[in-house]
């Protein structure tokens, strides 16, 4: 992976939340992030897509849900990076991630 691309995509507010809150909960659907982020539905998909393009996330259809990870084949930099800004930046995906809870906790999730 160039990092020049990897950057390029982590760049983005949506994108790099998307993919804090994968790596924190291994893997997310669509309406996870919809609900964490406070976004519609066509705005988180454009940003998964980009971040499947880039290599950075893997899907996997079960049904009719697709649930994302983190690419098997990403590089160990890339992963320690994701690793360490997770780690070093608890308060940027805090309040997300209590909003994907209360979305959970009322049995709206897929």
């Amino acid at each position: 992976m160039d990092p020049l691309a990897f950057f390029k995509c982590m760049s983005d507010d949506t994108r790099l939340k998307s993919v804090l809150i994968i790596n924190q909960l291994k893997e997310a659907c669509v309406c996870d992030l919809m609900a964490a982020l406070a976004l519609d539905q066509p705005k988180v998909s454009r940003h998964l897509a980009e971040l499947r393009k880039s290599n950075i996330l893997r899907d996997e259809r079960r049904g009719k849900w697709v649930y994302y990870q983190l690419h098997e084949q990403l590089p160990d930099w890339a992963r320690a990076v994701i690793r360490q800004t997770a780690e070093n930046n608890p308060l940027y995906i805090a309040n997300a991630l209590t909003k994907l809870s209360l979305f959970k906790q009322q049995d709206a999730s897929c």
